[in-house]
């Protein structure tokens, strides 16, 4: 697992399945064309079956009124604000059961953002952008003002976006650390496997632990994992209107709808799940699985960048590895500074070609950052790292890693024996050799050996009886969430796989027209892709 904070420490990688959807990686997503290669099928999907109706205690949640109104003030961030004041948009807050055992007891506020349908409407379309910690809010602001109008979704469905609990909007918010104890916390570097070392990670764990405890609150902490914010969702789907759930699900967010068809498979319309969690693996497997996929994503990349001139890899990909790590290594000993006054670590610097790593469009931007770092400066790699971290030039962060730490820890059955974590960072370093402090695994326990409530989901085979046809998209080199994860999620619901040839982290609903084509024929009249249907990313 992670050491401190749910990220990269040398030697170790980032478990965050969020999608590379914001700044320089929403225009490079935005980008890439793909073409087809399979084809369409008639057969179709539906659910006749009756929606279940909510149980007596749940009626006052269920039926609830909304207040919808300006967006403006719900902004998750400063970046979000312009966005946010478009009049089309309007947002609202649903009120749910903090503990759906308590019904009665304390409540939480899930945030929406909603585009109303501008022709014949179907229904609401969901959807989340994964992390866990991504705000729905801001990723539906961005893909309704564009994309997702052009592609004619808009004409057909309310886009509603949400925050899921602890997460941008909603209320409470998971805070964790200051702004300024993030920044501290991005400076270290846990690259001693000595017992002191493995002792001063522990300790930083236990801290943040602790401080999340503290400034959040073991309750709320308790209450926000998937299974919670599947039953919100149905709650969500209840008060605007809908009969069914029609969702998209993106990397973290498609586990979120599988633990909806799991719960709630009689309410299901249609789910589009990309970039897909294997609700199956343990810790460990989704771990060396995620590591493996990140060194595949940075095996084509110096492939690609070992053609070209000056590149700062060398010319032979199959020394690539080791010319990153000659490179990145020294910034253990002696970070390089940054135009903002800051200092690059290896943890950031590994972590921003981590960063590209999501969608290949985003390359050369990790080249020159590279050769920038072998020249003794930052820049680069830093402003990455900033994207993947959600940090604003004025030093804000959004909630994001706080909330996909506390997510995680609930969602994950924590490792809690040395050796066990040692084994697996042992492993992890074989998988990914790339991003190798090379000075040994450290088998440090991560925040969630130390957190003070137990985990609310465990690894299991999704139960989904009555579940109407799903379909599924992985991309081969997707580097968070690999394409095997994708095959076998497909296969435990039943549904249909759309494989897409290419290098970057999810695929469709993003002005592409292959998979899009097959995504909106399925979302609009539940038309199913056939078996094998195949999509192509053109080279970077």
């Amino acid at each position: 697992m992670l050491s401190g904070l749910l990220r990269p420490r040398a030697g170790r990688r980032p478990i965050r399945r969020h999608r590379a959807g914001r700044g320089a990686a929403v225009a490079a997503l935005g980008a890439a064309t793909l073409m087809l290669v399979g084809a369409c099928s008639g057969a179709t999907g539906g659910n006749d079956e009756p929606t279940a109706a909510p149980p007596p205690e749940l009626a006052r949640f269920y039926d609830q009124q909304l207040d919808w109104g300006p967006c403006a003030d719900y902004a998750p961030t400063a970046e979000d604000a312009q966005g946010f004041a478009n009049p089309e948009f309007d947002c609202t807050r649903v009120t749910v059961p903090t503990n759906y055992d308590d019904p009665d007891g304390d409540t939480m506020q899930i945030a929406l953002l909603r585009k109303k349908a501008t022709g014949d409407r179907i229904g609401s379309l969901f959807s989340d952008p994964g992390g866990p910690g991504a705000s729905g809010t801001s990723f539906v602001a961005r893909q309704a003002s564009s994309t997702w109008v052009e592609n004619g979704l808009n004409e057909r469905f309310d886009l509603i976006g949400f925050d899921p609990r602890g997460v941008g909007a909603s209320q409470p918010a998971i805070r964790c650390l200051t702004d300024a104890e993030f920044d501290e916390e991005r400076t270290k570097d846990f690259a001693d496997p000595s017992p002191a070392g493995v002792e001063a990670a522990d300790a930083n764990s236990r801290q943040f632990a602790e401080r999340c405890t503290e400034r959040v609150g073991a309750d709320v902490l308790a209450h926000v994992g998937t299974r919670d914010v599947a039953k919100d969702m149905d709650v969500m789907r209840a008060v605007v209107g809908d009969e069914k759930m029609t969702y998209a699900g993106f990397s973290y967010g498609t586990e979120l709808g599988t633990a909806y068809a799991e719960a709630f498979p009689q309410n299901v319309r249609a789910l589009l799940l990309d970039g897909a969690v294997d609700p199956t693996q343990t810790t460990a497997e989704s771990s060396v699985a995620q590591a493996g996929g990140f060194q595949l994503a940075f095996d084509n990349f110096a492939r690609d960048c070992t053609t070209r001139p000056n590149c700062p890899l060398g010319t032979d990909p199959d020394r690539a590895t080791e010319a990153f790590q000659a490179i990145m290594q020294p910034l253990l000993d002696n970070p390089v500074p940054t135009g903002d006054g800051r200092t690059l670590s290896f943890s950031d610097g590994t972590l921003g070609v981590m960063q590209s790593l999501y969608v290949s469009q985003l390359w050369p931007a990790a080249e020159q950052g590279i050769s920038q770092v072998a020249n003794g400066q930052g820049d680069i790699l830093m402003q990455l790292a900033d994207l993947y971290y959600q940090r604003d030039p004025q030093g804000r962060y959004a909630n994001m890693q706080d909330a996909f730490s506390a997510i995680s820890c609930v969602n994950r059955v924590p490792i809690t024996d040395p050796a066990e974590a040692l084994d697996l960072a042992q492993r992890a370093d074989e998988a990914a050799p790339f991003r190798s402090s090379g000075r040994g695994a450290v088998g440090a326990l991560d925040p969630c050996a130390y957190w003070p409530v137990p985990p609310t989901s465990e690894p299991r085979t999704p139960q989904v009886d009555g579940l109407p046809p799903t379909v599924v998209v992985s991309v081969t080199g997707d580097p968070a969430t690999p394409y095997q994860a994708g095959v076998d999620l497909a296969g435990q619901l039943g549904g249909r796989l759309i494989s897409v040839d290419g290098d970057q982290h999810t695929a469709s609903l993003q002005g592409d027209p292959c998979v899009d084509r097959l995504a909106i024929d399925y979302l609009v009249d539940l038309t199913l892709p056939e078996d094998g249907a195949e999509c192509a990313l053109p080279p970077a």
